[in-house]
């Protein structure tokens, strides 16, 4: 068995990590009834023995002495990281596994990236390199950030730098954040362009995440469940909406629900990861099958149920209609449209009691919906994993690599460039030690690149789609 470990850098990174460990702990939990510490638990847990006080040694076999997390919690500000300290989840994290500062990166990706980045290099790459040599194969790194603050978009990028230095061979897969056009950080344009650059140049795999989607379908699920169409009204401390049901009830954040979905979504793509299945995915296969192009490595991921491991009495959805659902645009995490744009390829990673004749038969009847690029027409990686999410049936997570992620793209671009032509709040940034504009140009000259690639895959949208002849073998 493999392990991962995950990196949350700032305060949407630590809030989204901190509910990816609470759903993780109690899907396991849901599993797991005899504790004992099995490789499931492994992947992304330590067993270790605190009798004696302290981080004490790793205990590969037999009952669940105390589970630590395999992670990093990284903050230029102690509030979320101490808050998760004091928390129902403080005994999954210890001292050697935080790294804060008192003063924040004030929205500036330059005193995140240039700043925090050198003066806490060192320390850094130590707390990675004990959190590796706690595994026995180390296959992942998780890194959970945003891309419009200063911290999680200056260190975030600044980390996986490092991660590609310290440890080239592991697999680098990142979950960003995207700001909505309608951010109160005025120069997020500026920080996440910038990061994008690195995410371009150092990541296998990002999957953005558009605040905005991640809005709509916490308001669409309010309305279903206020509508009755829930089929019964969500409990109080339901998981869709709060991240009560802890051990102690807290009072619910603005953001609880939509980091609740994220959670879920990577719940749900590191479930192969961690249980058996039929047909297991690993996550190296996801990077392999999916990036055909090393720069066009942004996956839309799309979700069904979106209220997994939430109390809700919800109908279970039909099969084939979870499939529909998957490429329906209400249930994407980034407003976009695939249907209309180029599949370069897609994965399927589903849970439950699901057989490979029902994952055949729901591509064959997607298929003639979906423009597929004409070298690449049998584009599917498919995953079974059998253990399905706390409370359901099924469920299943899409992931594509399309060129719909483009406007988003576009978007970003023309936000940068109205700040940028006026020269706007750049002295902020170049006042910081080794920032320097071209740094500037720099990202914006990778970020039009990066278009333009998706722009000459568009091109070759449209031309006759011929089914290629298959051999028909006898049964």
């Amino acid at each position: 068995m493999t392990q991962s470990v995950v990196v949350q850098v700032g305060q949407c990174g630590n809030q989204v990590g901190c509910r990816f460990w609470d759903l993780a702990l109690r899907e396991h939990a849901n599993v797991n009834k005899k504790g004992i510490y099995d490789e499931a638990l492994s992947s992304f847990f330590r067993n270790v023995d605190t009798r004696s006080g302290g981080d004490g040694p790793d205990i590969y076999k037999g009952k669940i002495c105390s589970l630590k997390a395999r992670a990093l919690l990284i903050d230029m500000e102690e509030g979320v990281v101490n808050e998760i300290l004091q928390g129902p989840l403080r005994d999954v994290f210890d001292s050697t596994q935080l790294i804060t500062d008192v003063s924040g990166s004030g929205n500036n990706w330059a005193v995140g990236h240039k700043l925090y980045g050198s003066q806490y290099q060192e320390n850094i790459v130590e707390k990675l390199r004990k959190a590796a040599e706690h595994c026995d194969c180390l296959q992942c790194f998780f890194i959970i950030h945003s891309m419009g603050g200063g911290t999680g978009s200056g260190l975030g990028t600044f980390v996986l730098k490092l991660l590609e230095d310290e440890f080239p061979e592991v697999y680098r897969f990142v979950t960003s954040v995207y700001p909505s056009g309608e951010d109160d950080v005025i120069t997020s344009p500026y920080n996440s362009v910038l990061a994008m650059k690195e995410l371009n140049e150092h990541a296998d795999c990002v999957l953005p995440i558009e605040n905005e989607s991640l809005f709509d379908i916490v308001n669409k699920i309010h309305q279903m469940a206020n509508s009755g169409k829930l089929g019964s009204t969500v409990k109080q401390n339901s998981l869709v909406t709060s991240s009560a049901g802890s051990a102690k009830t807290v009072q619910e954040k603005p953001f609880d629900a939509m980091n609740n979905i994220l959670a879920n979504l990577l719940l749900n793509l590191t479930s192969s990861a961690r249980f058996e299945g039929s047909l297991n995915m690993d996550l190296n296969e996801i990077s392999m099958n999916l990036v055909p192009f090393p720069r066009l490595h942004y996956l839309v991921s799309s979700l069904t149920p979106l209220y997994t491991l939430a109390d809700v009495n919800v109908p279970s959805r039909r099969l084939d209609q979870m499939f529909s659902d998957a490429f329906s645009r209400d249930h994407q995490l980034i407003q976009a449209d695939p249907k209309h744009s180029l599949y370069l390829a897609c994965a399927l990673l589903v849970r439950g009691n699901v057989q490979v004749s029902d994952l055949r038969r729901n591509i064959e009847r997607l298929k003639p919906s979906l423009h597929f690029v004409s070298w690449n027409q049998e584009g599917w990686k498919t995953g079974l994993c059998s253990v399905p999410p706390v409370g359901h049936s099924h469920s299943l997570l899409a992931l594509a690599n399309n060129t719909c992620v483009k406007p988003t793209f576009i978007e970003l671009k023309d936000r940068f460039m109205k700040l940028y032509k006026k020269k706007a709040h750049l002295h902020h940034y170049l006042h910081v030690d080794g920032m320097e504009q071209s740094c500037f140009s720099e990202a914006i000259s990778s970020l039009s690149d990066l278009i333009e690639e998706y722009n000459e895959l568009d091109a070759t949208k449209g031309g006759p789609r011929t089914d290629p002849p298959r051999l028909k073998i006898a049964v």
